[in-house]
């Protein structure tokens, strides 16, 4: 008897926990339980190819938002060939509507809905020994013989400590995140997240959770990613768990975690200053900074206190810190996020991740789609496409402003550039708007371009929009028609080369801080009247050939130095010389 236990995750990089843990918990029939991981990107050909020659008994595969239409037609394909393999599917994707699920994926024999350790292992006993029978196992809903639908209810949540460890064998994870929980639950009730479902909020005994993480340090795994809902939730537990890590740091291993920052005491906080600069990097969950929204989604926060704990960490320089926002929510019109962006954003963090509303079986938001006008797409990810508040042209805006903000900001590779560029502009949110704008203009949103194009587009979109600025600035609104008042028009030209030259010059800094160019930018400062005194400075102070010397319009000389980075965002070390 072989029992296939499938995935089909949406990168490769990624590791499916669940089906880890399934395998962990059915490990007395190991040889029988066969794992198989795949992707979304896989062609599907292949997989069914691979799934057929594994000649499996039964067949489960877990299902998730971003895979079940790929599930489903890979399933009715495999359906076909293996016409008489039972087939099981499990997972969030299709536990609250087990029983529609069923009726409208013929392809399908069972769900098995919730918590699925120990109903994978009954099911296993059930094909292995005949027992115990399907009619007497909890948490399965599936077809009987006469077609009708038998659901035998949820199973109880169990002890998170009996979860046995799923990584005792590291090699099929190479380059590849490791996902780990110390906790099941939530203890709010964020109305757009399946979290809030269970209430049942557990923790796994700290003994085990330390001679696991042992574990991933030891073997030098490169980050281990928690899923806990959130985290610091139980302060003794987030702070034994941060202590332990802390105290048995490797050099290597990075840990993230999801928390709640208004919640951090102060002793966590101290411990997290003497952490060594990419230890642990923190995901932060803001949504928005509007009240009656975070009313409305059930949500406790106390953005100020956020605000000043994020800025506390900020001011370690030793932790990334990523802040979410989503698009979307009750309440927030553009202009409210407009205003939640800014807030946000003034804070910082290392990613500020603009996401927009999925509407979820089984959640609270999904109750209240006619009340608040939600309108989604009616197939996964089930992404909002307007609300009372935020028409879908609106969402049509920030989905330009979200793919700007990730190119030019959660990259890092324009961090001073857009430091220099936002002054020139109302707010930052102002900026990304415009930017996008000037893409959607020039047909730049629908071609992939290099990091280099990258930097001569802003710089494009900076210079016409310093020429906007210089016109009106001239009484002239028009850049194209001369101004007949020349002092002032020659004013604003010289200011307008001035800034221009500034955003250049921060360019060339970032680039440079990345990365020794091969070849230089068009937009770079002229280096050959100087090519002479570096030669010699190289020759005088020894500089390793793996540096980079760079003058600047302003007369400064940068060393870039690529053998000594900065621990925590990369960047070449950078010293002023005189040469």
């Amino acid at each position: 008897m072989k029992i296939l236990l499938a995935a089909c995750n949406a990168k490769y990089i990624h590791s499916n926990l669940a089906v880890f843990n399934l395998k962990a918990c059915a490990k007395e029939y190991d040889s029988n339980v066969v794992l198989r991981e795949y992707t979304i990107n896989q062609q599907k050909d292949d997989i069914l190819k691979d799934i057929y020659r594994c000649h499996p008994d039964v067949i489960c595969i877990s299902c998730y938002i971003w895979n079940i239409t790929f599930v489903r037609e890979l399933m009715q394909d495999l359906r076909k060939i293996l016409p008489d393999v039972p087939f099981w599917a499990g997972g969030p994707e299709v536990s609250y509507d087990a029983e529609e699920f069923l009726k409208k994926n013929p392809a399908f024999d069972g769900v098995m809905v919730g918590e699925g350790e120990e109903t994978f292992l009954e099911l296993v006993k059930h094909y292995m020994n005949g027992s115990p029978s399907l009619e007497k196992t909890t948490g399965l809903v599936y077809c009987k013989p006469d077609g009708t639908i038998q659901n035998n209810g949820w199973r109880q949540i169990m002890d998170l400590s009996r979860v046995p460890f799923a990584y005792e064998d590291l090699k099929d994870f190479e380059n590849r995140i490791i996902y780990y929980e110390s906790s099941r639950g939530c203890p709010f009730s964020c109305s757009y997240c399946l979290s809030s479902v269970d209430k049942k909020l557990r923790f796994r005994d700290l003994e085990l959770v330390k001679k696991e993480l042992q574990f991933f340090l030891d073997h030098k795994v490169p980050q281990v990613k928690f899923v806990d809902r959130t985290f610091n939730c139980k302060h003794d537990h987030a702070m034994t768990i941060w202590q332990y890590i802390k105290d048995h740091d490797n050099g290597i291993t990075n840990f993230h975690f999801e928390i709640s920052a208004d919640l951090l005491r102060e002793n966590e906080l101290e411990l997290m200053s003497t952490m060594r600069p990419g230890l642990i990097q923190l995901e932060i969950g803001v949504q928005s900074t509007n009240p009656d929204t975070i009313r409305a989604i059930h949500r406790t926060m106390d953005f100020p206190k956020l605000a000043g704990i994020v800025n506390r960490i900020h001011s370690f320089k030793n932790i990334h810190q990523h802040l979410d926002l989503i698009a979307g929510l009750p309440y927030e019109d553009y202009d409210s996020f407009h205003r939640s962006f800014n807030d946000v954003y003034a804070l910082r963090p290392q990613q500020l991740q603009l996401g927009f509303l999925k509407v979820l079986k089984g959640s609270h938001m999904k109750e209240m789609t006619e009340e608040y006008g939600i309108v989604h797409k009616e197939l996964e990810p089930y992404e909002v496409l307007g609300t009372r508040w935020l028409p879908y042209e609106d969402i049509l805006k920030l989905k330009m402003v979200e793919s700007i903000v990730e190119l030019y900001y959660n990259s890092g590779q324009f961090q001073n550039t857009i430091a220099c560029v936002e002054p020139l502009f109302e707010d930052a949110f102002t900026l990304y708007e415009k930017l996008g704008q000037f893409y959607e203009k020039k047909g730049y949103s629908e071609i992939s371009h290099s990091r280099m194009r990258r930097y001569e587009i802003l710089l494009e979109f900076v210079k016409e929009e310093l020429e906007e600025q210089s016109a009106v600035k001239s009484g002239n609104q028009d850049p194209e028609v001369e101004n007949p008042a020349g002092k002032a028009a020659e004013d604003c030209r010289g200011m307008e080369t001035a800034t221009w030259e500034k955003v250049a010059d921060s360019m060339i800094y970032d680039l440079y801080l990345r990365e020794n160019l091969k070849s230089h930018p068009s937009f770079e400062y002229d280096q050959k009247p100087y090519e002479k005194a570096v030669w010699e400075y190289r020759r005088q102070e020894k500089v390793p050939r793996t540096a980079h010397i760079e003058v600047f319009r302003d007369g400064k000389i940068l060393l870039f130095d690529y053998e000594n980075r900065d621990p925590l965002l990369h960047n070449a070390a950078v010293k002023e010389i005189q040469i």
